[in-house]
């Protein structure tokens, strides 16, 4: 039945002609955070969903591979950042394998970054400071919630959050299993769709503090 629906579908006939932009090598910023923030930049105006929604990638003990969606919440040359549960899957994944990749897709702009590097917790100052600027809710929804681990029912997160509540009131203290991380970038890539599928990808990779810059065949 499930194949058949899928046939139906005629996922091989889906078509796309990516006729947006252009990407030369020869104009991109010697520095590819210059480069990444011009896009990010042109993301924002453009309006798009959420332009600030990155994919993460780590790797299990087991060397399982998985994703999940982030949200960027800080940029400078240190890195990029972002913050959630130190306890969840990819905090304790993080925890055994400090390597990641970071992959953003603004389908709107045809353009994918994609970003490698190793990754660390940022200071608790500064993981203070994030956190003490969220709304009240978000602040309360990082105590209730054991990311990534099993529960009965949504039940147990609503009751988790009262307790919260009425424990803490309407100024939480930051949890110690809640913070953020930076990926400091070795490598990245920008991709900017074209037509004929002969797309256009830059790639950028550190060596010796200095950043090589390459075309790469699509």
């Amino acid at each position: 039945m499930h194949t058949r629906r899928m046939d139906k579908l005629a996922l091989a006939e889906l078509r796309k002609s990516y006729e947006r932009g252009e990407l030369d090598e020869s104009s991109c910023a010697e520095d590819p955070l210059r480069q990444f923030e011009t896009w990010l930049e042109q993301a924002i105006k453009a309006q798009l969903p959420e332009p600030n929604a990155m994919t993460l990638a780590t790797v299990g003990a087991d060397g399982r591979p998985s994703t999940r969606v982030v949200l960027i919440k800080g940029l400078d040359a240190r890195g990029l950042v972002w913050y959630t549960n130190y306890d969840s899957r990819k905090g304790r994944e993080l925890a055994r394998q400090a390597y990641a990749a970071l992959q953003f897709h603004w389908v709107e702009l045809e353009r994918v970054v994609r970003i490698e590097g190793r990754v660390e917790k940022v200071s608790d100052a500064e993981s203070d400071a994030y956190y003490a600027s969220r709304p009240l809710d978000s602040r309360i929804g990082a105590w209730a919630s054991p990311q990534s681990e099993p529960i009965a029912s949504r039940a147990v997160l609503v009751a988790n959050a009262a307790k919260v509540a009425a424990k803490h009131g309407l100024h939480p203290p930051r949890p110690a299993h809640w913070g953020g991380y930076r990926l400091a970038p070795d490598r990245w890539e920008f991709w900017q769709g074209r037509k004929s599928r002969l797309h256009d990808r830059v790639r950028y990779t550190l060596d010796a503090g200095r950043w090589l810059r390459q075309r790469l065949a699509p």
